[in-house]
């Protein structure tokens, strides 16, 4: 089996390098062979040096290094996607480490069961300093969190951050939608890609084994960033969704308003903080609906 490891990545070159190292260290099935894809997106820290440094010594794996000058995660992974030919395809997240075991147990998840894309955990990692998460305040970290339990599972989407599927999927499906995710809309690649998916048939399946870490970034912490990011959500939703806007979107914006109120009031902070999320991701679903009927040529994120 041969297996195409993409990484989309622009200006992390220190978060990078770790992942590599991560990989390094990873043990791959015997009989597989695994290329890893590293796309540069227009990096303008020292990305371009760590990765030629990288290249002479790349062992265990075939490193490529593909150039995208063009900002856009989605664009990114796209232009990997041309190059690599693997049976299985792996997506990680330039900011994350993964388990030794990981992509030996994306694979095994593909010989367990009929699913057609896999859904690893994600937990969170450390922050610069080596501190861990305090769990009491896990979503104000503002960093994917998966774990679905135990067990093998089927599940209804995946998230790009610790990702596979088989190649059959984009054969039939196509690419990822560019005017989504970091770089363009903000968000949802991943999740259209999902949709997708479900459309065509494919199950998509979740295995605790395939193991990442998330690092821990501060500038990511508290209320301000998770505003930004749920309100960047909702008009990415807007792009491939179609919500009835009088007998959806507007019942949950005014539902929300009176659970987070009552949330505050009763000093539960974190469902206060998971709920102003998704008030201000509906907000940003009614907007990018009005950007778009007002001016249906702007794309969004531009």
């Amino acid at each position: 089996m041969q297996v195409s490891v993409i990484i989309p990545s622009r200006n992390r070159a220190q978060s990078l390098s770790a992942l590599l190292d991560s990989l390094d260290d990873s043990k791959f099935p015997h009989g597989v062979s695994v290329d890893v894809f590293v796309v540069n997106n227009g990096s303008t820290d020292r990305t371009p040096d760590m990765l030629s440094q990288r290249l002479a010594s790349a062992d265990s794996y075939t490193l490529t290094v593909v150039e995208q000058p063009q900002r856009g995660k989605s664009r990114a992974l796209n232009c990997a996607l041309a190059e690599a030919s693997g049976d299985v395809v792996i997506l990680f997240d330039d900011d994350v480490t993964v388990d030794e075991n990981c992509i030996a147990k994306h694979i095994e998840a593909y010989k367990k069961t009929d699913f057609a894309a896999i859904q690893g955990r994600v937990l969170p990692g450390k922050d610069p300093e080596g501190r861990s998460v305090d769990p009491k305040r896990l979503r104000e970290y503002n960093i994917p969190h998966i774990d679905y339990g135990n067990q093998i599972c089927e599940i209804r989407g995946v998230i790009g951050t610790n990702m596979s599927f088989k190649r059959e999927v984009i054969e039939r499906i196509g690419l990822f939608d560019e005017r989504l995710g970091p770089g363009a809309s903000g968000f949802s690649e991943d999740t259209d890609f999902s949709m997708r998916m479900r459309k065509a048939g494919f199950k998509i399946g979740y295995t605790p084994e395939a193991v990442i870490y998330h690092e821990l970034n501060p500038a990511r912490y508290g209320r301000a960033y998770n505003r930004d990011v749920e309100f960047r959500k909702g008009v990415s939703r807007s792009i491939y969704r179609h919500d009835s806007i009088a007998f959806r979107v507007v019942p949950d914006l005014i539902a929300n308003c009176f659970r987070w109120l009552l949330y505050r009031l009763l000093g539960n902070t974190q469902k206060a903080y998971k709920t102003e999320g998704r008030l201000l991701k509906c907000l940003g679903y009614l907007l990018g609906k009005y950007r778009r009927l007002a001016s249906p040529q702007t794309r969004a994120g531009c």
